[in-house]
């Protein structure tokens, strides 16, 4: 990228937030802060209004404003693809509420800019995993959204995954985040009087009540970064069959996958797991073909289950 054409994308970072800091602009063009200090006098040199406070960032005056922007081909498309991901991954609320956002984008494109998104149309999909569940006729994500911006109480009716108990919570929202073709919701629960993983797929009903909560709440980035650091992960090293990998998919993620290497003519993998005990059980589906290295503490964990397998099965244990 070119100068001028970074510090007009300086010029449009800083229209897109109140304050806007030095090192995320460095950090975004892969510059030096020397050399943001430099851009931004630039922009203060031809006329725009920059306010800068040390230790804070930089702001524009409020009522400033840029002329209409211009998107490129590559930007266009990338609102395109964005669409379809909203229309599959999230509620009908929020598809409908992106729908039409994306009609006012595309009003101010050019001509070919609106061609090139009518040709592109057919030619971008995106398809739901075979496990994910649709949240039918329900509009959670945006009420909670709602919730988090205004601090509502909300009250859910929660179908538990194990013990298929239904609940009644009233919850302090805090976050949502899509993981593993499932969206989350991280709320302080006051029946449990402790922070709680919801999931949308198992929420039955939804509905805003008239209190507030004044508490505070740490952010869903926040709550996150504490709880993995909370959370003991251990390290297990086993060595599979290169014929049995591709079965392995994506389960292997499920199951806290973090790299592997050659071992010949077998694939060494490595993973962080907080359950030794369903790592052991997951083991099992394809443990005639994969040697455990480390912990030594998951052998035996499978050869007990192995024995248990044998005893129930009428066998001899092993």
């Amino acid at each position: 990228m070119n100068r001028i054409d970074r510090i007009s994308a300086i010029l449009i970072q800083l229209q897109s937030r109140r304050v806007v800091k030095a090192s995320d602009i460095a950090e975004r063009f892969g510059i030096s802060l020397r050399t943001v200090y430099r851009d931004v006098r630039s922009l203060e040199e031809a006329g725009v209004p920059v306010i800068g406070e040390a230790g804070v960032g930089y702001s524009l005056v409020d009522g400033y404003r840029l002329p209409p922007i211009m998107f490129t081909r590559e930007e266009a498309t990338a609102f395109l693809t964005a669409e379809k991901f909203v229309e599959q991954m999230t509620d009908a609320s929020t598809a409908a509420q992106h729908r039409s956002a994306m009609y006012k984008i595309r009003a101010i494109l050019k001509t070919s800019e609106k061609d090139l998104l009518d040709s592109m149309e057919g030619n971008i999909e995106v398809f739901k995993s075979t496990v994910q569940r649709k949240i039918e006729n329900q509009d959670h994500i945006q009420t909670i959204l709602n919730g988090i911006i205004s601090k509502t109480v909300l009250c859910i009716e929660y179908l538990a995954g194990y013990t298929q108990v239904k609940t009644k919570r009233e919850i302090e929202p805090i976050g949502i985040f899509y993981l593993d073709s499932f969206w989350h919701l991280i709320a302080w629960c006051r029946m449990r009087k402790d922070y709680r993983d919801f999931r949308l797929d198992r929420i039955q009903s939804l509905t805003e009540m008239p209190d507030k909560f004044e508490g505070k709440h740490p952010t869903l980035k926040d709550y996150i970064a504490q709880t993995a650091s909370e959370h003991k992960l251990e390290t297990v090293i086993m060595r599979v069959d290169k014929k049995t990998m591709p079965y392995l998919s994506y389960q292997k993620y499920y199951n806290g996958f973090v790299s592997e290497k050659d071992a010949g003519e077998q694939t060494e993998m490595t993973f962080l797991t907080n359950s030794i005990e369903g790592f052991a059980r997951w083991y099992m589906m394809f443990g005639d073909s994969a040697d455990i290295v480390s912990p030594p503490y998951l052998r035996d964990r499978v050869g007990e289950l192995l024995d248990a397998v044998s005893k129930r099965a009428g066998g001899v244990a092993v």
